[in-house]
């Protein structure tokens, strides 16, 4: 069946979060990003795909071989271009759920959590998903000012982590006040980050590249910890690197933190 002009409307309008939000939807496209979503079972509610999809049902099997997956609609390039959110179409797109769980009162007395205090570039969100992701921390905490997680960018950026990552949206602040776990605060004039001692539970605080972490964050902070930089002019204007990517951050402060308290 065609889609209708309320379809392109709908599924256009899930580039932005406002409809997102209203409508309880998010959209993702690319056929690695699905292919990723799709292998951990990310309970997708529409499929769109063109017949160069590789992932097309045969004519005999209209429903994916995954239980519980929604009937792949064939469309033509000519429809999904009319949905696409990029400027060259990719030859699937996939509208899923969004769900906010809350987080669990104590959740962070426990175990290695990714926090991160303002990070508003989606590209790095997604990174540090994965980061995340690759280090076994039990979960990502994002502070509500954070690119939004069901961003198309960040949900492409992260590739599969999206879906293998326990994420939550709360206010930073009042989350960090009742935890008892140690909270580590990224920050030029830290710690040697290669100094960490082992920690089975953790909360690894990142800010933004630009601010550097709130004022109400850095009040809760118990330990500050930096990557040391080794070029002469380190940290000076006009001459040496001032800081690191956030992600690039933490991927460092995290493999540190893994070195020395080793695995679950």
């Amino acid at each position: 069946m065609p889609l209708t002009k309320a379809d392109f409307s709908r599924l256009r309008s899930l580039q932005d979060k406002k409809p997102r939000e209203f409508l309880g939807l998010f959209v993702v496209e690319g056929e690695k990003v699905i292919s990723e979503l799709l292998a951990v079972n990310f309970p997708f509610s529409e499929i769109y795909a063109t017949a160069d999809w590789s992932g097309k049902p045969r004519p005999d099997e209209p429903r994916s071989a995954k239980a519980g997956l929604p009937t792949v609609q064939l469309i033509t390039p000519a429809e999904m271009a009319r949905i696409s959110h990029y400027p060259t179409p990719s030859c699937v797109l996939a509208v899923g759920p969004i769900e906010r769980p809350a987080l669990a009162p104590g959740a962070l007395n426990h175990g290695l959590t990714l926090a991160l205090d303002g990070i508003q570039d989606p590209g790095n969100v997604g990174t540090l998903l994965r980061i995340a992701d690759w280090f076994a921390f039990e979960r990502v905490l994002l502070s509500p000012d954070c690119a939004d997680l069901f961003s198309q960018k960040v949900i492409n950026a992260s590739m599969g982590s999206f879906a293998r990552v326990q994420a939550f949206t709360a206010p930073l602040a009042d989350a960090l006040a009742t935890t008892t776990a140690p909270i580590l605060g990224c920050d030029l004039q830290g710690e040697d980050v290669h100094t960490l001692k082992p920690l089975r539970d953790a909360v690894v605080v990142l800010g933004s590249e630009g601010r550097g972490l709130s004022s109400a964050v850095k009040q809760l902070v118990t330990d500050y910890v930096t990557i040391p930089c080794y070029g002469d002019k380190c940290g000076r204007l006009g001459g040496g690197a001032e800081s690191l990517n956030a992600a690039v951050a933490a991927a460092i402060v995290c493999d540190n933190l893994r070195r020395v308290t080793g695995r679950k």
